[in-house]
């Protein structure tokens, strides 16, 4: 079987999903080929530029080989303007190279004039000509040489990747007509949960995969699968030297779903996506194992929420390696000594879900945070020396102008112990039965969309939320400085590094 993790996503790290798929197979003796064609194609068309219209392009155009070995270099990590310079130039790079397509590209994300990933028209169109996609002349030779498995699966996870993967598939269609094609992946899975939910993609795919894909695949290869949710990824035929990061970045997944699983609002509880843990002895099996076999800079735990059963194993016993993940903030954050054995067990950076400053806004949002905690968790990862990458939600249904102050007023409490800022706007999920709530309208043309407009209860729609953040909350002095820590583009996937010159 040929696994594909098709463009566009950050191609700093190994992908999860397919490496996941590829140590089921592995585990039942069925052999696969893994194609990271994100990391492969971003790079071929970096260095396929148009010609240069301008001096800044011209510039980046020249130094591209410097740059993408920079994003590589340790060194590189010590300078963020260094850094910074880098990843502009190959994006500048990367937007001149696709620009004739009539697609907008960066490391992170593409879009496209014409052609919208939320309408299910539009990705059939993208794969019925695959030769106007900017990615063409890689994929097109790349899968000549690879394409001979009856079977190709595409993990498709975000919406940044949804025309290329059509373009790919159209591309397979072509080349090996007689191939079943295999749709999974976090997209895929959400939009067969939107309400009315009607597969058009028929004619195209053979298989459409919703939720994790191991048992599925294993069932359409004939196969019981003995062990579902205890296989160990496979990263062995990955190029883990290429990715753009100062060394290797091993991401791991120790449970789908999530076990607070109770947020108003939420995918996963919208979804209906259960909680499955990975018992933590295997977790802790599983990273020796791959830490043993990829050397990595970093772990990368993919959880929604690190659980309190997985942290106390990574506690016990430290895996040797620095390590940063998603964590809730509860009472166990609220303890410094706590803290400060998370630090020993390599602990460099936790991101932490607040998403308001207002504790009757959290307590609407079912957020089962308390403010206090938050404030104490906050101070006990400054003094135990653990970056923080503090997440915010605004434009909430329960929030308003005045409760969005106090968000900013929180932040600025705490300046000195959150180390990188994500502010979001909110967006309606069209699943779930808080839609039902709300006047509601059209928010993205296209029937795949999985988020609806909806009229503010206190009328803080989106305009003024987003005045609100560009006018007052990010020119505030305190927010300012904070919002400039952020890695541009990479953002919280390189932030780690940079964890150690944040104040």
């Amino acid at each position: 079987m040929l696994l594909i993790f098709p463009p566009v996503a950050k191609a700093c790290e190994p992908p999860a999903g397919i490496a996941k798929l590829a140590g089921a197979l592995s585990a039942h003796g069925l052999p696969c080929t893994v194609l990271d064609a994100n990391l492969e194609g971003l790079l071929s068309l970096a260095q396929q530029p148009q010609p240069p219209s301008d001096t800044w392009t011209r510039r980046a155009v020249k130094n591209l080989p410097a740059n993408i070995a920079a994003l590589r270099a340790p060194q590189t990590y010590r300078s963020f303007d260094r850094y910074s310079r880098a990843v502009r130039d190959v994006n500048r790079v990367l937007a001149a190279s696709a620009r004739a397509s009539g697609a907008t590209l960066s490391l992170a994300d593409y879009h496209h004039a014409q052609l919208s990933p939320v309408r299910s028209a539009d990705l059939i169109a993208s794969a019925e000509h695959p030769e106007r996609n900017p990615f063409y002349g890689y994929f097109s030779k790349r899968l000549r040489e690879i394409l001979d498995d009856p079977l190709v699966g595409f993990s498709l996870n975000y919406l940044s990747q949804a025309l290329c993967t059509f373009a790919m598939i159209g591309c397979v269609r072509k080349e090996l007509p007689g191939a079943k094609i295999v749709l999974g992946g976090s997209l895929v899975t959400s939009w067969t949960k939107r309400p009315r939910w009607k597969n058009t993609f028929a004619g195209l795919v053979d298989h459409l995969i919703a939720g994790p894909g191991e048992g599925a695949l294993l069932d359409l290869l004939g196969v019981k699968d003995l062990k579902p949710n205890r296989h160990t990824p496979d990263y062995a035929s990955l190029p883990l030297q290429q990715y753009l990061a100062p060394g290797v970045i091993l991401p791991y997944s120790g449970s789908s779903g999530c076990f607070w699983h109770n947020c108003s609002f939420c995918p996963e509880g919208t979804e209906d996506n259960p909680y499955v843990p990975v018992p933590p002895a295997q977790a802790m099996a599983d990273m020796n194992a791959l830490i043993s076999k990829t050397k990595p800079a970093l772990v990368h735990l993919l959880d929604n929420a690190i659980s309190p059963a997985l942290m106390r194993a990574l506690l016990e016993k430290p895996l040797g390696v620095p390590w940063y993940g998603f964590a809730r903030i509860g009472r166990e954050l609220a303890d410094l000594d706590y803290c400060i054995a998370l630090k020993h067990s390599g602990c460099v950076m936790l991101k932490l879900g607040l998403e308001s400053g207002d504790q009757a806004v959290l307590d609407r949002l079912r957020k089962g945070i308390d403010l206090a905690t938050a404030s104490q968790a906050l101070e006990n990862l400054r003094k135990a020396g653990i970056a923080t990458y503090v997440y915010l939600l605004f434009g909430t249904p329960p929030e308003t102008a005045q409760t969005a102050q106090k968000t900013l007023e929180f932040v600025v409490r705490h300046r000195d112990a959150i180390s990188f800022l994500n502010l979001a706007v909110f967006n309606m999920p069209v699943c779930g039965d808080e839609a039902g709530e709300y006047e509601t309208e059209q928010f993205y043309a296209g029937d795949l969309s999985l988020y609806t407009g909806f009229r503010h209860p206190h009328g803080w729609d989106r305009n003024l939320v987003r005045r609100f953040l560009d006018k007052e909350f990010k020119r505030h002095p305190a927010v300012a400085a904070i919002v400039k820590n952020d890695p541009p583009v990479f953002t919280s996937n390189h932030a780690a590094f940079f964890a150690p010159l944040v104040k």
